[in-house]
């Protein structure tokens, strides 16, 4: 009978536990949004970024990474399409084309090694694992020269393609880096509004 009596508890206790739950993702995903807001592209900010809603909770620091962590995967998807493009082009078809490939996937490479090196100092800034006061400092310094610097990168990717002729090939690899260059900004943007909170005097 006792047992019969704690299901109806159980059940309650249940339903509350994920009313809980669901509140907090709800908090989180009107935090990411509200910082999304401040971004260059807040619905892609905010799209890209809403999944991970749990992990972020209200942590800035922990939206940061993951906002750099997300930048990562999409400029390494894009440099190993732009590596592909660029081992099959057809040389002779047109030199041009050919070398803006060849250029952009040598900056792409170059732009994940940048973002790479912004998630393991981010991972450890968010961990513990990093210093405080000046050490601080530097850190983020580096993360957001890093994360600058692969804008840079993607932005040479598209600007390589000015003097080439109008194609599929220039109109694909365009749009998909600038889709690339939007999410890295919006990281980039996510750093710049941490380090604020966290360097206020």
């Amino acid at each position: 009978m006792r047992i019969l009596l704690l299901f109806p508890f159980l059940g309650l206790f249940l339903t509350a536990a994920a009313a809980s739950s669901a509140g907090t993702t709800a908090n989180a995903t009107d935090f990411i949004r509200m910082n999304c807001d401040t971004t260059l592209y807040p619905e892609l900010c905010y799209h890209s970024l809403a999944g991970y809603a749990n992990a972020v909770q209200q942590d800035p620091a922990r939206l940061a990474r993951v906002a750099v962590g997300v930048s990562l995967s999409r400029a390494k998807k894009m440099a190993l399409y732009i590596a592909n493009l660029s081992r099959n082009a057809d040389y002779g078809a047109d030199p041009r084309a050919s070398s803006a490939l060849h250029d952009c996937s040598s900056v792409m490479g170059d732009a994940v090694d940048l973002i790479r090196g912004s998630v393991k100092q981010m991972r450890r800034l968010t961990t513990g694992g990093g210093g405080g006061g000046e050490e601080l400092r530097f850190e983020l310094s580096n993360v957001q020269t890093w994360m600058s610097a692969a804008l840079t990168n993607e932005d040479t990717c598209v600007d390589g393609f000015e003097d080439v002729s109008e194609g599929p090939v220039k109109m694909d690899v365009c749009d998909r880096t600038m889709r690339v260059k939007e999410v890295t900004s919006n990281a980039l943007a996510l750093v710049n509004s941490f380090v604020a909170k966290v360097m206020v005097p």
